[in-house]
């Protein structure tokens, strides 16, 4: 199978590239420099180029809170380019799967969101993800699914894990949010399941997945479970999202219930604390 991989630089492409590397497929790992996919004309030599079986679209616009002042660039990164890309799924009868986000959510729920919950984002990331999947959602591709999925982070690039590792290195004390929960996803257990779902596509219209670890926390919790693992002992205060004001607005509440992906493909997650595990072990080489 020849799959395009998007955004391939990120964390989960790098994840995706570490799995996939040395299999069967033709795997074509792509970041902007090599193919802006905000570029209908780039999109339409690359694939006219290349025979593309699939498409893994990890491509997106992220800086959560820069998106509220640069909305223009995070609209087109996170709408116009999934619909393009999905245009071009329906035009070389490719499977697609799109990542997408938790922030998808107004986080004011009391039980894990399911995949037809009621959507509504409170800030420009959010927004913009949500676009693109109804983008994707009203052109009913064939073989398409949009995988929600939250809190990622992994051995590659800036994340929240290498952040605590770094300040609770250098600091006796830190405050760290405890009034927000959801599920750290480790990506590399995502990129697991992306690469287990892609042979098993065969639905005729869009589908959303959610994805995470197992298990529910705080960011206060999630940083508490690092520095155990890590063994560092700078001491971590809880604080309020009030005492830490950012521009974009984040969900109180952002558990996602997984049960649809775990029976449409058998898909066993692991328990986040375990996954955290794995990371740091990697981490450390």
């Amino acid at each position: 199978m020849n799959i395009l991989i998007t955004g391939a630089k990120g964390q989960l492409g790098s994840e995706l590239k570490y799995i996939l590397n040395g299999s069967s497929n033709r795997c074509y790992f792509t970041d902007r420099d090599d193919l802006d996919i905000t570029d209908v004309n780039a999109l339409d030599n690359f694939f006219e180029q290349n025979s593309i079986d699939c498409i893994i679209n990890c491509a997106a616009y992220t800086a959560v809170d820069k998106a509220e002042s640069e909305i223009e660039l995070a609209y087109t990164l996170n709408a116009k380019a999934p619909l393009f890309l999905a245009q071009k799924a329906m035009e070389y009868n490719c499977k697609l799967i799109h990542i997408s986000t938790d922030y998808v959510f107004d986080g004011k729920s009391y039980r894990p969101y399911t995949e037809s919950d009621s959507v509504s984002p409170q800030n420009i990331y959010g927004k913009s993800k949500l676009e693109g999947e109804e983008a994707i959602l009203k052109l009913g591709v064939a073989n398409t699914v949009i995988i929600r999925t939250s809190w990622l982070y992994s051995s590659y690039g800036a994340n929240f894990v290498k952040s605590m590792i770094r300040l609770g290195s250098t600091k006796d004390e830190l405050g760290v949010i405890f009034d927000q929960v959801g599920t750290p996803t480790y990506a590399y257990d995502l990129a697991k399941a992306v690469v287990d779902m892609v042979p098993q596509l065969s639905n005729t219209s869009p589908q959303i997945y959610h994805y995470s670890n197992e298990g529910v926390c705080s960011w206060y919790d999630f940083a508490k479970a690092i520095f155990e693992i890590e063994q560092i002992s700078c001491k971590v205060t809880p604080i309020t999202t009030n005492q830490y004001p950012t521009p974009a607005t984040r969900p109180h509440y952002s558990v996602l219930n997984k049960q649809k992906i775990k029976e449409h493909f058998n898909i066993e997650i692991p328990y986040y604390k375990e996954s955290l595990k794995s990371m740091l072990m990697k981490l450390r080489g």
